[in-house]
């Protein structure tokens, strides 16, 4: 990309954008000086390099497999790039999502927009599993910009549940979930930005931990909106969910997300048991209505189970959690109009590592927006019509009502080590047919996120643990902490998995 002089037509549609009102002359004067700006400032930009972390490891693009190779539809890339020769993760297979960037790996992020896009830069959590040992083997899919809970909006097709073929994987991790699920990985990376980690674990019967926000750097991962983006692990145990933590956490010096961000050894967690642990059972968490009764009833069993292995278990009311969502709602549209799409996904005004090559593919969106996923364009639609006609007035006041919600969980996790509730009030559902109505397509973007959301709104951890089968599909239930305790998370979902069988319950 070059710099070049505005002509005159440019600068004076900007004028008619920004409202206002140029004469000729003014349009004339105005062009030369940005002309000769872009001159002294801007071109000389194009012959420096962005230093960019280097790739450690070699590595080939890979290849998409066929629908015979990946019947879930939940692969978009495999490869094979293996890391140090010890360490930690020697030995174990890790997928990312198709928006954490994999140098000379191709990346599409769920979108058709995106899709040819080949990113320069391992993000920080990649090469954090290479020095670790660990082998990333692929992308999974994910959906579209991964903006919606369901598993059917990436722009190639939907991903399968694995427990169901026609159900949904859950989103926007679907192809991670999915491939954990089916035991094709061992270990996966999502993002979880409303629920895009936790969900599709409880749908596809895993563990999804949405970790405290910014312990896991997001650096060279496409960000959704800056308050909300978190990375974590997806597993089939609670062992090897601790495991990936402790390698993935931790500043790197390059995501200002990481405001006091301390790892810890979580594996320590294992095998201590729960006894004496307070969890509070979260009342508001129950009877939502669109919840599934059975859902509710099972999640409610597993808490007595938790009281059985020695917990202190007890109903908690937090009213202000039937308000999460909605707060989580209005920080989520004019949030992510502002900064995914109007700001081409890195947005300004925060330090860091910036992607420039992401952000120059991404500018491709503009040019063919008609292709993006409904569930999208009902998001930049409203986020452009909240901030044209109310100037961002309600994206502050939800940040505002944000810190009265953290409060609200602080409040209760002073009385309770942790708290407990469904992690999505409904069993995975059905993928919307062919031909779905735009309703019937955003349905599953928003119905399972009620409980997660307004946990990324307030940046506690929180994970699923997978607790029932009901009709052949998981059913999983969300343990939360306080900031910066994922230890009582994994000590208490350890117990929980070695005293349990829970595809029998």
């Amino acid at each position: 990309m070059t710099a070049k002089r505005p002509t005159a037509d440019q600068i004076a549609a900007a004028a008619r954008t920004l409202g206002l009102s140029l004469g000729d002359r003014d349009v004339e004067e105005f062009t030369a000086m940005i002309g000769d700006a872009v001159d002294a400032y801007y071109a000389p930009f194009d012959r420096l390099p962005d230093y960019l972390p280097q790739p450690k490891y070699p590595r080939t693009p890979g290849y998409r497999p066929d629908a015979a190779e990946d019947p879930l539809h939940a692969w978009y890339v495999k490869t094979r790039i293996k890391g140090a020769r010890r360490g930690k993760l020697r030995g174990r297979s890790v997928v990312l999502k198709d928006n954490i960037a994999l140098a000379g790996v191709p990346m599409m992020n769920g979108a058709s927009t995106l899709e040819g896009y080949v990113p320069d830069v391992d993000a920080t959590v990649a090469t954090r599993v290479l020095d670790a040992g660990g082998e990333i083997v692929g992308k999974g899919h994910c959906e579209y910009f991964c903006y919606s809970g369901g598993s059917h909006t990436n722009a190639t097709g939907p991903t399968h549940n694995p427990r169901k073929a026609g159900y949904s994987a859950g989103g926007s991790s679907s192809g991670c979930a999915a491939l954990v699920g089916a035991g094709e990985v061992a270990m996966a990376i999502g993002s979880d930005q409303g629920g895009s980690i936790r969900e599709p674990a409880a749908f596809c019967g895993i563990y999804g931990m949405k970790p405290t926000y910014g312990l896991v750097p997001y650096t060279g991962a496409f960000p959704i909106e800056m308050t909300l983006d978190h990375l974590g692990p997806l597993t089939a145990t609670t062992a090897d969910n601790a495991l990936l933590l402790e390698v993935l956490a931790g500043p790197d010096g390059l995501d200002p997300r990481q405001i006091g961000a301390r790892a810890q050894p979580y594996t320590k967690a294992l095998g201590q048991g729960v006894e004496g642990l307070r969890i509070g059972v979260v009342t508001e968490g129950f009877g939502h209505p669109h919840s599934e009764a059975d859902v509710d009833l099972a999640v409610r069993a597993a808490a007595a189970r938790f009281a059985r292995l020695g917990a202190v278990v007890e109903d908690v009311s937090i009213p202000m959690h039937r308000l999460g969502m909605a707060i989580w709602a209005v920080i989520a549209i004019e949030g992510t109009f502002e900064q995914m799409m109007r700001g081409n996904a890195l947005g300004t005004n925060w330090r860091g590592l910036y992607v420039t090559s992401m952000l120059d593919a991404h500018l491709r969106w503009r040019q063919q927006a008609d292709s993006l996923s409904e569930i999208l364009k009902l998001g930049i639609l409203a986020g452009q019509h909240m901030r044209t006609a109310y100037g961002g007035h309600y994206y502050a006041k939800a940040q505002n009502l944000s810190r009265k919600l953290r409060d609200a969980y602080d409040a209760a996790l002073a009385r309770c080590d942790l708290l407990l509730m469904p992690t999505t009030p409904i069993k995975a559902p059905p993928l919307p047919p062919a031909g779905a109505s735009r309703a019937q397509q955003m349905a599953p973007g928003f119905d399972p996120i009620t409980s997660t959301a307004p946990i990324d709104c307030t940046g506690h951890p929180a994970m699923n643990v997978p607790c029932a089968m009901r009709d052949g599909l998981p059913v999983g239930l969300m343990l939360i902490g306080r900031h910066h305790d994922e230890m009582t998370i994994y000590r208490a979902a350890d117990a929980f998995e070695r005293a349990t069988d829970w595809t029998q319950l």
